[in-house]
């Protein structure tokens, strides 16, 4: 119904009208308006205009428009001698096309930019270059460098007196510390930054960028308080992008139905779909699994083309709600599209090799995936998963040692940050069930178990009470076994932890008969357990009694039925479900 007045409005109103809907940072009616009156070959758009149309076309998914509106006012602040506004169009330029994954264009527009802004006295446009000077040393391991040029671009914004550039520095310093362990410093810088972003000090690609930045730095740096808190605080802004107002307290889950069905329609907050994938993460952990997923879907479909990477993460988590829930086919097919969307989906599938009963392929997948990372301090909580699991593997196929190692590592990766230490200690503690001390195993998996309470993470609560109730049985206190084994068996039925359910019950059982796994006879079973214990055939027709070419027969028939190639493959089986 807006057409025609576009066309018959003065040419000189649509352009104030489209002023005025970018201040209001209406971008769809900005564009509209702009993109309207640029068709005319008789209407020139002054440098200005064309930047705004450049940003109304990023922020209404026009890429590729956006990109040429930015060319011309380039050109157009080039021609007027312009050099600040030519080397801010020039550093944009160098961001759109490092995001569309052309580097050597963008090589070159981030060298125009400098050649621009860099001989002039300080100005606001170069806290840009400053940021981008920050990220290339982080990237390269020169902290020094980094902390500087954070650190210029900090006195460059408070020159400026820009509440963006000012809030974005110290998100860039925060950055910098992190990586170089002075995390209660970078956290203290980071919360003053978030405290401009939740107040709704800064304009919204600000905003966008600093929820993006902030919850990768703290899932990265495995602070899941503050992911969880400004997790709802990015999908509360996301909201009022295309509903024009807050959700209320109580409907969020209605909001995102809501946003779901509006995103063809409107395409107007291209964060959208990256806050939702870092929210995925988040409601994994807090064992709202089906939400998880649906969300996860939701992402895939919102991300930007120039963010797939958001994407490949909620494909990732899909995967890890599949594989806990004994989905396993489905669990393939989502880290197969994390994949093919550039992420390494460890240790996840890792895991799933392992319920698979394919014990070598998840120990080369996960020391892989330890191998392959460059820099462990960026990534704490990749890290500590990587060690959690490398530590459940390990155990798996009788490597204990292996499993120790593993797992003091994670011990010193941890130190006192709640979500590795929690991680850690549910490891130390499997370690020292494995190696019979089921004191030292007791005292840590309680302090695992009050970790996990603590953070709200139900299903890794759940795992460490299984292992605390063999700790129990070890220890001879029956009642407190069958005390935990209650409770995480009520956990994993909510969550539809499936395999899971199935184990505790079992185990619950005690002493009753139950239907052995994979059409396993009780004799096979028997055999299969001695393997797992180590055995060699001379060991196991000695313990048994029988002949060695019996427990051949035997070892012949379990790899048949369970679909395994080797001693170490039926092991992991057994360990998964529940035959030792």
């Amino acid at each position: 119904m807006s057409a025609p007045t576009l066309h018959t409005a003065h040419p000189t109103d649509a352009v104030e009208r489209a002023r005025d809907a970018a201040d209001r940072e209406s971008w769809a009616e900005a564009y509209a308006l702009l993109h309207a009156h640029d068709l005319h070959p008789s209407r020139g758009l002054t440098a200005d205009d064309l930047s705004v149309l450049a940003d109304a076309a990023w922020w209404s998914g026009h890429t590729d428009e956006s990109v040429t509106a930015r060319l011309r006012s380039h050109a157009a602040f080039l021609a007027a001698g312009d050099h600040r506004g030519a080397g801010l169009a020039a550093w944009w330029l160098h961001y759109e096309y490092a995001s569309l994954g052309r580097p050597a264009a963008a090589a070159g527009w981030l060298h125009r930019a400098r050649h621009h802004l860099e001989d002039l006295p300080p100005c606001p446009e170069q806290c840009f270059l400053a940021w981008t000077d920050a990220e290339e040393a982080e990237q390269h391991g020169d902290g020094a460098a980094a902390l500087a040029a954070a650190r210029r671009m900090t006195r460059l914004a408070v020159r400026s007196a820009s509440p963006d550039l000012l809030a974005l520095s110290r998100q860039a310093e925060s950055s910098v510390l992190l990586a170089n362990g002075r995390r209660t410093e970078a956290l203290a810088l980071l919360d003053d930054a978030m405290c401009a972003v939740t107040a709704g000090e800064l304009s919204s690609v600000f905003t966008g960028w600093l929820y993006c930045l902030a919850l990768t730095q703290c899932m990265e740096a495995a602070d899941f308080g503050r992911a969880v808190e400004w997790t709802n605080a990015a999908m509360e802004w996301c909201a009022p992008s295309w509903t024009g107002r807050p959700a209320e307290p109580g409907q969020e889950t209605e909001t995102l139905a809501a946003t779901s069905v509006s995103v063809a329609v409107s395409g107007e907050n291209p964060f959208r779909g990256v806050c939702r994938a870092h929210r995925v993460e988040v409601l994994d952990l807090l064992g709202t699994w089906a939400l998880a997923e649906e969300e996860a879907r939701q992402a895939c479909r919102e991300v930007p083309v120039d963010c797939l990477e958001s994407a490949a993460a909620a494909f990732y988590t899909a995967g890890n709600v599949q594989r806990r829930q004994g989905r396993l086919d489905e669990a393939a097919t989502s880290y197969a599209h994390a994949h093919e969307l550039g992420r390494i989906p460890q240790p996840g599938l890792a895991l799933l090799r392992l319920a698979q009963g394919r014990a070598d392929a998840a120990v080369a997948g996960v020391d892989l995936a330890l191998a392959c990372q460059s820099d462990p301090r960026h990534d704490l909580l990749g890290r500590a998963r990587l060690l959690a699991a490398r530590t459940e593997v390990a155990l798996a196929v009788r490597d204990v040692p292996g499993a120790s190692r593993a797992a003091a590592e994670l011990d010193a990766l941890a130190g006192d940050v709640p979500l590795l230490r929690a991680t850690g200690d549910t490891a130390l503690g499997a370690v020292a069930l494995a190696e019979a001390r089921p004191g030292p195993a007791l005292r840590l998996l309680r302090q695992a178990l009050a970790g996990w309470l603590a953070l709200h993470v139900p299903y890794e609560a759940a795992q460490v009470r299984m292992l605390l109730a063999a700790a129990d049985r070890t220890a001879g206190d029956e009642e407190a076994a069958r005390l935990e084994l209650a409770a995480a068996r009520a956990v994993f039925e909510r969550l539809g932890a499936v395999p899971d359910a199935r184990r505790a019950a079992a185990l619950l059982s005690g002493g009753k008969r139950r239907r052995l796994p994979g059409g396993l006879t009780a004799r096979e079973a028997e055999v299969l357990r001695l393997v797992a214990g180590g055995g060699t055939n001379k060991d196991i027709a000695h313990a048994l009694v029988i002949s060695e070419h019996t427990v051949s027969r035997h070892l012949n028939n379990i790899f048949a039925k369970l679909g395994v190639g080797s001693r170490s493959a039926a092991t992991a089986y057994a360990y998964a479900h529940d035959l030792l």
